[in-house]
């Protein structure tokens, strides 16, 4: 007997995205849940540090010059329609974020605080201390707990399931506590599964940001778009790959390499420590390779912010320096170096979060949705601004989950087969039947990480990224040879381990193809071997659909301009 649920809508990962966006569709009266491999506050959202930005009126401030500089700091790659979406409806959702239980900053005279973040030259980004993922998450699961609506903890999905049509009507999955595998019918599945960090080595990201929902909706026919787009973070300890907060920066902290110079005057000279992302990345990792770093590493030097603002401000990274670096930022800088943080690309969608074109421009997948880092909107292009990525998962999970709920309001009950999860059960089973001592789901994880930060990182070139496409080709095909020594089925972690590294290869692949494709530098794709951007050429997306080749079918998409044409990136 094959267990089975049906729901109107099933939302795939509890984080940020995914919470906002069943809370918006249970209100709008459709039949909601949520499956998510970890329990929902210990989802990757916990992880952003800094804030969340919102341009609102009453501080001076407008939507139009939040939106520039997004537009801006995209290289010229973001959608604008989307982006002007983003700034506009930022200032609403702080508000309801506040009304529900955030407890942001606030200034002495009561109103909400805020701090500056990188390529932004206003203060807009709202914060709780160091840890403003964390707050809103937390805020999020208790109204999700208030609604009532079912959380499906601990399961694992392995395959979107199609109905008779070709129409995204569920997934199959199975429950990581007992191994028990069953199948999920739903009208419209919403991708809300986080990004794909662990791709690299290392990576800010936790173990679980796998990829598996860029995967999922990849071998499904749900195309990725713009997937050579990887954010290296400026700051990150060496070898750990912690992530240190641009708030750090936000707050006043300077960059030093070796000669104690403020090395940005050289690089950014106009805004220095908090020029884009991908600027700060490259001129340190410049400094590093130049032989003006120290041990692989510049500086991070917090010293003269003081010790209040450093304990009240910054008490998380504070913590984090001493108990992983051995080091007081109160007294001492801070090594750190650039480190992978962040897909700009994902599954692509419209701005209601739907997969699938309905006027016909782009081929997707009907009933599919998406929304968070899992999704490409596109809002972030070629690199995404500091506190942009959690007002992205709040915006578009709530217009994910508005767009699907009226998606499935008249929509007839679908015709999904329990055979569908068929195949994913003899899938498991012949991984655990597998005997002798083959491959280890680790080892070549490892390979795939090191050899994905070494020749698709802040720099890159030809030869190096055919490098890692042969690698990556050699890994897919080792890795039907991984064997799992714990036959049980409770809690088995090294199927869990062997499935997501199909997932994590799937996405190196795309990762990869787009990056050879592309020919030119822009954003966070920096090619030593075509320096300069190139509009006439490259002002458009790249599209990667599944094969099973090991090779992309490519197509493209011009990008959408409302406003603002392409310009010199000047910081």
């Amino acid at each position: 007997m094959i267990s089975s649920h049906s729901y109107d809508v099933l939302v795939i990962g509890a984080g940020l995205a995914g919470m906002r966006a069943a809370l918006t569709a249970h209100e709008q009266g459709v039949s909601v849940a949520i499956l998510t491999k970890v329990h929902p506050v210990r989802s990757h959202s916990n992880a952003a540090q800094g804030g969340i930005n919102a341009a609102l009126t009453d501080r001076g401030d407008k939507w139009e010059d939040h939106a520039f500089e997004t537009v801006k700091g995209s290289d010229y790659l973001g959608d604008q329609d989307a982006i002007e979406v983003l700034a506009r409806e930022a200032g609403q959702d702080i508000i309801t974020l506040e009304h529900m239980g955030v407890i942001f900053n606030r200034q002495d005279d009561g109103r909400l605080g805020t701090r500056r973040f990188g390529g932004q030259k206003k203060a807009r980004t709202f914060f709780v201390s160091d840890f403003t993922g964390q707050a809103m998450l937390h805020v999020l699961y208790e109204q999700i707990m208030q609604a009532k609506i079912p959380v499906f903890e601990e399961w694992f999905a392995t395959s979107l399931v199609k109905d008779d049509h070709g129409r995204c009507a569920g997934l199959a999955a199975f429950e990581i506590r007992n191994g028990n595998f069953a199948l999920f019918r739903a009208k419209a599945v919403i991708m809300a599964s986080g990004g794909l960090g662990r791709v690299y080595e290392p990576t800010t990201n936790a173990l679980i940001c796998t990829g598996d929902g860029m995967a999922l909706a990849y071998r499904a026919g749900a195309p990725l778009m713009d997937m050579e787009m990887v954010q290296y973070h400026p700051t990150t300890l060496k070898g750990k790959g912690l992530l240190i907060t641009e708030a750090a920066r936000g707050e006043g902290a300077y960059l030093l390499n070796s000669k104690g110079e403020r090395f940005m005057e050289h690089y950014a000279p106009n805004m220095l420590e908090l020029a884009s992302r991908d600027v700060v990345s490259r001129a340190a990792q410049t400094e590093i390779n130049e032989g003006r770093g120290i041990k692989g590493c510049v500086l991070l030097d917090c010293r003269h912010l003081g010790r209040q603002v450093i304990q009240e401000r910054l008490g998380q990274i504070h913590e984090e320096a001493k108990t992983f670096a051995n080091v007081d930022l109160i007294e001492e800088p801070l090594p750190i170096r650039p480190g992978m943080h962040y897909q700009m690309g994902g599954i692509k969608t419209d701005i209601n979060g739907r997969c699938w074109d309905p006027d016909g421009h782009w081929k997707g997948l009907h009933g599919l949705f998406a929304a968070g880092e899992t999704a490409c909107v596109s809002l972030h292009g070629g690199n995404r601004l500091g506190a942009n990525s959690l007002l992205d998962t709040i915006v578009f999970g709530r217009r994910a989950g508005c767009c699907s709920a009226e998606y499935v309001r008249n929509l007839p009950k679908l015709h999904v087969p329990d055979s569908a999860i068929a195949s994913d059960r003899r899938l498991v089973q012949a991984l655990l039947a597998r005997t002798g001592q083959g491959e280890r789901a680790a080892a070549l994880r490892l390979e795939m990480g090191t050899t994905m930060n070494r020749h698709v990182a802040v720099f890159r070139e030809q030869d190096g990224m055919n490098i890692a496409k042969q690698h990556i080709r050699d890994l897919q095909a080792r890795w039907p040879g991984i064997t799992i020594q714990d036959k049980g089925h409770v809690f088995n972690t090294g199927v869990i381990a062997a499935l997501e590294l199909g997932f994590m290869l799937d996405c190196a692949e795309t990762i990869i193809a787009g990056a050879l494709t592309r020919t030119e530098s822009r954003g966070a794709h920096f090619r030593t071997d075509y320096l300069d951007r190139e509009d006439d050429e490259w002002l458009k997306h790249i599209l990667l659909y599944h094969t099973g080749t090991g090779t992309p079918h490519i197509e493209y998409l011009p990008v959408k301009i409302t406003q603002w044409q392409p310009q010199m990136r000047v910081y």
